[in-house]
């Protein structure tokens, strides 16, 4: 990879560190999930500078708090609380209808479930891709003008993130059956089969909308503990080996603030600009995963431009957007 795209950051950097000197006044930004975990810091550093921020959740209460505590912290009305629920297309298609033709210039893809029970969303899909993967698909071609039309009148490219993880290696996408309504549910492989559709999804849109001026690349945030770990018990947690004798999480997990410094990176970040379809960790380009070192990198069916144009079909079939 003598071509590999750097930063002066690392695993330890953290948002406000990755977007310092960087002036965002009079972009607009949409944050998924960012009532909660490195959404909140992802938010409040790019509010930090300067720019119009809407955290888009299916919690008022908490993302209206969030979005009180930022503004107070810059002084000024910088971020609003926009109803998503992303467990639901009809709800996606409402939240893009209300945004209607305004600018957009940055979305972060940002709200996720981890290794949850087998549940449905309202339209019959499995859970974690259905609001991983597919609701972020609807919401992205559905928001895609508007990005477009951002990068026209600010003459800087808009960007989509991707939040993908190193989970991506329990699974590729199963196309015979996404949903698991035939084959026997795996919460992790499930969860596998999700981000890796979260990376896949980075080099589909980016392929189709680069030429007009919106790049999109997948960012694995790292180990974080947040409410994503809501659906996992204590046992289990010191069972996978994040927890230390004294239930602390281990070396190597990052706060939220260093978690949420490569989604701002890629936001940000004037190493990528005009440059997509990639997987982005620790604030650089991936390295390949390999069995030396397997808690980082990135596996070749999450980079594999074929299974991404057989997502894009799929997620097209599925969401009845994106043709």
């Amino acid at each position: 990879m003598a071509d590999r795209i750097t930063s002066p950051f690392g695993a330890k950097s953290t948002a406000r560190e990755v977007v310092a000197g960087h002036d965002l006044s009079g972009k607009v930004a949409i944050v998924t999930g960012a009532a909660t975990g490195i959404g909140v810091e992802t938010a409040r550093a790019l509010a930090d500078a300067g720019a119009e921020v809407i955290i888009a959740a299916r919690k008022p209460e908490l993302g209206e708090e969030v979005a009180n505590q930022i503004n107070e912290e810059v002084g000024m009305k910088r971020v609003s609380f926009g109803m998503l629920d992303l467990s639901s297309l009809e709800a996606i298609r409402h939240f893009a209808h209300r945004w209607g033709d305004r600018r957009l210039n940055l979305l972060i893809n940002n709200a996720g479930v981890m290794a949850c029970p087998l549940s449905r969303t309202v339209d019959g899909l499995e859970m974690q891709i259905g609001t991983n993967h597919f609701g972020h698909f609807l919401l992205s071609v559905l928001l895609a003008p508007n990005l477009v039309d951002g990068a026209a009148h600010s003459g800087h490219r808009s960007r989509l993130v991707s939040l993908s993880s190193i989970g991506h290696r329990r699974s590729p996408v199963n196309f015979e059956d996404p949903n698991y309504n035939t084959r026997p549910y795996d919460k992790w492989e499930a969860y596998g089969q999700a981000k890796t559709a979260n990376s896949l999804f980075a080099l589909g849109f980016d392929k189709r909308f680069k030429d007009k001026g919106v790049n999109a690349n997948a960012v694995m945030p790292g180990g974080i503990m947040t409410p994503l770990q809501r659906h996992l018990p204590i046992e289990e947690q010191r069972a996978l080996g994040w927890l230390d004798e004294n239930d602390q999480p281990r070396e190597g997990f990052k706060t939220t603030e260093q978690g949420a410094a490569t989604s701002v990176w890629a936001a940000v970040g004037d190493e990528l600009e005009g440059i997509g379809g990639l997987y982005l960790e620790d604030c650089n380009q991936a390295v390949p995963w390999s069995k030396e070192a397997p808690w980082v990198g990135v596996m070749p069916h999450a980079l594999d431009p074929e299974a991404a144009e057989r997502l894009w079909a799929l997620s097209v079939e599925t969401t009845g957007a994106g043709a």
